[in-house]
């Protein structure tokens, strides 16, 4: 079995997701804001709440691992991802390009963890993280799903 990697490794894995989730989080309260679907707009609200969940799971895993200060908060390239899809909500009020542009916000997500687990994790932090990936990729799909499920307006 391959060893597990160091302490400070494992703090700079848990603080990749961490940003990654915050990026996510973010994206959802802020994308959900400009939806016309109610059904959607409470499943973003409700998204949002559980990004910040899973980041309170891992800033408890970091503290385990004695990190007593955690201030991730988020990427540069997740907020100006947020600034282009607020733009683009308020320039084209279309349910189909949020989603399109939450979909890709979600694809950042799901590959903070698909590399978080490529490392040789402790069991208990990998069992974490694959559970919230299982959420993370079942939303992502929902979104897409949603997504085609719209068909744009013509122009």
């Amino acid at each position: 079995m391959a060893e597990s990697i160091n302490n400070d490794e494992v703090i700079q894995v848990l603080k990749n997701v961490i940003n990654a989730l915050q990026d996510s989080q973010k994206g959802y309260a802020d994308l959900g804001d400009h939806l016309q679907d109610e059904t959607l707009k409470r499943y973003f609200l409700a998204e949002s709440l559980r990004r910040a969940s899973f980041h309170g799971e891992l800033e408890s895993e970091l503290h385990h691992a004695g990190v007593k200060d955690i201030h991730e908060t988020g990427t540069t390239a997740g907020t100006l991802h947020r600034v282009w899809g607020d733009l683009k909500a308020k320039v084209i009020h279309s349910d189909h390009e949020i989603l399109a542009t939450a979909e890709q916000g979600e694809d950042v997500a799901k590959k903070a963890y698909a590399d978080a687990l490529d490392q040789p994790l402790p069991l208990p932090i990998r069992q974490l993280l694959v559970t919230q990936q299982t959420h993370v990729v079942n939303a992502h799909n929902y979104v897409r799903d949603h997504r085609d499920a719209l068909v744009p307006a013509a122009k």
